[in-house]
């Protein structure tokens, strides 16, 4: 039988290792299979259970929904739901290009558009973009916006993640590796600030970095951090997994 890491299952799923591990965490994927060192190998069932909440991932279902409807739904159920979300997204691409070509045949007659005749049109086709708040209950939100770092405030929460970031893009401007003596210190602060501003709490924790690295519209609101920074932290925490990926070479 066939097992992966928890590096390549991410490679191969296209998923994070932080996801992954979140998903241990809270009992919803749990590796078939521990060596005595620690390192968890996942199942070909365990992989499909994955894809299986990736999928519902798609559908906008939160984790708490998908918990209660993955041993419910058969893959082939699950795939039926996804195909019908894909149909509806491929109509309102249909109606977007119906959109532009409505304003590209109104250019041809008139050599112009009205910014008036433009806008709705242009409107339809951008649905609002879901903001982060949303993604948490008032129990969550209530922590989160008391202990978040802020730019207008000089707290030490604050001032440390600041600094770490500054110290990130200079690692990616020198080319610093997030393998390196620098980068296991990163991974070091990494973790002492997310102690200090989630006191503790790992789920809430877990479930605030899925939505942290999720596109920019998402975390409008939010202390900005740059797709490549994010990456790099991911890089940082999860050294291990390479080494053992290597061992297995």
């Amino acid at each position: 039988m066939k097992y992966w890491t928890t590096g390549q299952a991410a490679a191969e799923l296209g998923l994070s290792v932080r996801t992954i591990r979140y998903y241990d965490q809270i009992h919803l994927v749990t590796p078939s299979f521990k060596e005595a060192g620690g390192r968890r190998l996942y199942s070909e069932a365990d992989m499909l259970r994955m894809e299986k909440i990736s999928l519902l991932k798609s559908l906008s279902l939160p984790l708490s929904d998908i918990e209660s409807l993955l041993d419910e739904l058969s893959i082939r159920q699950i795939l039926e739901a996804h195909q019908k979300w894909l149909e509806s997204k491929m109509s309102d691409l249909q109606q977007s290009m119906h959109n532009t070509t409505s304003l590209l045949h109104l250019h041809e007659l008139e050599g112009a558009i009205c910014w008036d005749t433009l806008l709705p049109l242009v409107k339809s086709d951008q649905p609002g973009p879901k903001q982060w708040q949303t993604y948490f209950n008032e129990q969550e939100l209530e922590v989160l916006n008391a202990r978040l770092p802020k730019l207008e405030s000089n707290d030490e929460v604050t001032r440390g993640w600041v600094a770490l970031i500054t110290r990130i893009e200079d690692c990616i401007r020198s080319g610093a590796l997030p393998q390196s003596s620098e980068g296991k210190a990163i991974a070091e602060e990494v973790d002492r600030l997310s102690e200090l501003t989630f006191a503790g709490d790992t789920a809430l924790m877990n479930k605030f970095w899925e939505i942290r690295k999720e596109p920019a519209s998402a975390a409008q609101g939010l202390v900005p951090v740059r797709q490549e920074v994010i990456q790099f932290i991911e890089e940082c925490l999860t050294p291990l997994e390479g080494v053992n990926n290597r061992d297995e070479a």
